[in-house]
């Protein structure tokens, strides 16, 4: 298996707008190493071919939910890319994306870096770096014929299956509020269709941002100043959205996010 070869057929997935049967075994990754360095190999392909930088991090399978759906018992870190990110209400092009699943999340950007702490960070520790909360919504792209088809590497090598990410108005007034107990809901052309809760995300959003602090280090990384992170879907499901539909995330206390499915 060659990272190269790996990042390739997954970037000509992504920039085809297409699917596969399931990541070949002569492409799999043989450890999340590989699979994470598989991963920076796609990002660099990505921002070549649209522009752009890494912006962040995302962290799937956070939510019992999606761990049970993916067979994946832990999470797994992707790199947002700015030529993905955007500010809501936004329009994208269903046709852009190889599905349209929906995940309504709580976002963070971080103020400082975070340093290593012994013992590791929980979510009391990191807090102190992290800046302002974004309501948002993830856009899941899933390139394999079947969720059964997802492993852990593969999951990682193919960027934690990120499509894009919006993000409402910053709130820098969140630590009052309690993020495990705020509720969230998702609205398709006006109606409920799904709700949650912040805790939904391993017990609390801040503890998805200290695992990540914790886990990148392991992979040559850093959580730093101005990364954003999105913490996981806070619903009890993900939503497959289709053209023409309008998208509503809303947070109580915190704002509400639209994206328009063209």
């Amino acid at each position: 298996m060659s990272i190269d070869d790996t990042a390739a057929f997954l970037s000509d997935l992504r920039l085809e707008h297409r699917r596969a049967e399931k990541l070949p075994e002569a492409l799999m990754p043989p450890d999340l190493a590989a699979a994470y360095r598989a991963q920076s190999a796609l990002v660099d392909r990505l921002c070549e071919a649209w522009g752009g930088e890494r912006a962040g991090y995302k962290v799937a399978v956070t939510n019992p939910a999606a761990q049970r759906m993916l067979g994946v018992p832990h999470p797994v870190f992707g790199t947002l890319l700015s030529a993905r990110v955007h500010r809501a209400p936004a329009s994208l092009r269903a046709a852009d994306y190889s599905t349209s699943l929906i995940e309504v999340e709580i976002g963070f950007r971080m103020a400082e870096d975070v340093p290593a702490r012994e013992g590791g960070h929980d979510r009391e520790s990191v807090a102190p770096y992290v800046g302002d909360l974004y309501p948002s919504i993830e856009l899941v792209e899933v390139h394999f014929a079947g969720i059964d088809r997802v492993t852990p590497c593969s999951l990682a090598a193919d960027n934690a299956v990120h499509g894009a990410w919006l993000h409402g108005e910053a709130v820098p007034d969140w630590r009052g509020i309690d993020l495990a107990a705020q509720p969230t809901r998702l609205l398709v052309d006006g109606e409920e269709n799904m709700t949650g809760s912040g805790g939904n995300v391993l017990g609390h959003p801040l503890e998805v941002v200290a695992w990540l602090a914790n886990t990148l280090p392991e992979h040559g990384r850093r959580l730093s100043r101005g990364d954003f992170v999105t913490t996981g879907v806070t619903t009890d499901g993900i939503y497959p959205a289709s053209a023409g539909e309008h998208i509503v995330a809303e947070f109580p206390s915190l704002g509400r996010v639209e994206l328009t499915l063209d």
